[in-house]
């Protein structure tokens, strides 16, 4: 591993095991404005010149993430050094998201010091595990290096219609048949986990069948959508599939007679999360594509239909503008939502129940946090869920330890409690937890996260108190 790789794991991992004494930003973990923070991924523009830039959204409006286009990505040693930059001022761990599909979607390339890489058409017609399973792990080895970790691919969309604007003129789609494109979806997924790497499925309902393109202009799939589309997602959800699902800005009548897909609640919260079971982080694409703005509701009404939809994370690729100046999307979007709130339109558990997901991903999933698992320590929580006193154990098989240190944080990143446990040779160690905080405080029902630390190695896992 090269130094500044290993430097931007360290401190990432610092980042997020010690978020609660942080005090450079001064924010708040329960604040209304923190959380809200936290649903956005805004496109990184380094223009020092704008009254609000991005590194400003991250020091004190705590941004969730970052997605990187082209103009990032010229050279890949600047590209590294300004992503360990940009997580280094973030007080929560960043999504650091990219576009990397392969063929004409592909941000790093041959021109920028990587190689070039097949689209999915030529994959899915080769239909080779293989050689799908080769290029997503090369292509995830890049992202790993380059401190990326998450990936907007792979493209569920299925190869309908060929000429469709957005995805078969740019071979962006394995096949029309739905199984195949499982297939290859779940192949990109699994060889991106193992590189600890956070998957994206898109354009959800499915964008492979439009006639128009989202980027461009309203998109009407009525009468070229069919119910096959949505057969890859419930297949990688059945398999166990819950990391990110982008949104498509697509319309479809029979579905919901008054809403594109990412205002819809029919179609995020009643299709995507009831009937096919998604548990993972619900995402728009740009929200400043044309499909949106051709819908004429404004900044503001867009932001607030998309929350009611049931959509966690909402995406920027650029700086809005608003007639006069450029402005945050950020900064809008925290007004937007607290106004609403403030009316009674939605309710802070709705920011809650978003805020959750984003956190539980970034703590749990090895996305933002990379710490080095020890297997070999066998730790576990029992019971769990538990009420109100659990037992955590971890077994050791080597004399040489001398001392553990074992953690318990909030899904949200707050040191709850600690322990520090002398070692005395081999055996098995556990600490009863009996649902106080260092203060002595119960705490309240939700996820908790517990972290045994032992010769600089790091094992976690995840408990849920039920009251």
């Amino acid at each position: 591993m090269n130094s500044s790789k290993f430097k931007l794991r360290t401190l990432i991992f610092i980042l997020t095991l010690s978020l609660a004494f942080f005090p450079s930003h001064l924010f708040s973990i329960d604040s209304l404005s923190y959380k809200i923070g936290q649903m956005v991924i805004e496109g990184y523009f380094p223009n020092t010149d704008m009254e609000d830039t991005i590194l400003y959204d991250i020091e004190h409006r705590n941004l969730g993430g970052v997605i990187l286009l082209e103009y990032n990505c010229w050279d890949r040693n600047i590209l590294e050094t300004n992503n360990a930059n940009l997580q280094s001022k973030a007080d929560t761990p960043l999504f650091i998201c990219i576009d990397q599909e392969g063929g004409w979607v592909a941000r790093l390339n041959d021109n920028n010091g990587f190689d070039a890489s097949y689209d999915a058409h030529y994959l899915g017609s080769l239909n080779s595990e293989t050689t799908t399973r080769n290029q997503a792990a090369k292509m995830g080895g890049w992202l790993s290096d380059m401190g990326i970790n998450v990936n907007f691919a792979p493209v569920a969309d299925l190869n309908i219609n060929p000429d469709s604007p957005a995805i078969g003129r740019y071979n962006r789609s394995f096949s029309a048949n739905p199984h195949t494109v499982t297939d290859h979806c779940y192949w990109y997924y699994d060889e991106f986990k193992k590189k600890e790497l956070v998957a994206t499925l898109k354009h959800f309902p499915g964008h492979g069948s439009a006639i128009e393109d989202t980027h461009n202009w309203f998109a009407d799939i009525t009468d070229t959508w069919s119910k096959q589309e949505l057969i890859p997602y419930k297949a990688l959800i059945d398999s166990g599939f819950s990391d990110i699902v982008m949104t498509g800005h697509l319309y479809n009548s029979t579905i919901d007679s008054n809403n594109i897909a990412t205002f819809s609640y029919p179609t995020l919260t009643g299709i995507l999360r009831d009937s096919l079971g998604f548990n993972g982080i619900i995402i728009t694409d740009d929200m400043l594509m044309n499909g949106v703005i051709a819908y004429d509701l404004g900044f503001n009404e867009s932001v607030i239909r998309a929350i009611e939809a049931g959509v966690d994370m909402l995406l920027y690729n650029r700086w809005y503008w608003d007639g006069s100046s450029y402005r945050s999307p950020l900064n809008l979007i925290v007004e937007a939502v607290q106004s609403a709130i403030d009316t009674g339109r939605i309710t802070e558990s709705r920011i809650d129940e978003s805020y959750d997901r984003i956190m539980e991903m970034k703590a749990v999933n090895n996305t933002a946090v990379r710490p080095i698992i020890a297997d070999e320590f066998n730790l576990k929580a029992y019971p769990n869920p538990f009420n109100p006193v659990t037992k955590i154990s971890f077994h050791i098989e080597d004399e040489i330890y001398e001392t553990a240190q074992l953690n318990i944080f909030s899904i949200d990143g707050r040191l709850i409690q600690r322990y520090f446990i002398q070692l005395n040779g081999a055996g098995t160690y556990d600490v009863t937890w009996n649902a106080k905080d260092l203060c002595g405080k119960y705490v309240p029902s939700g996820t908790y996260i517990y972290g045994l630390k032992i010769n600089n190695e790091l094992h976690t896992g995840k408990m849920t108190l039920l009251k």
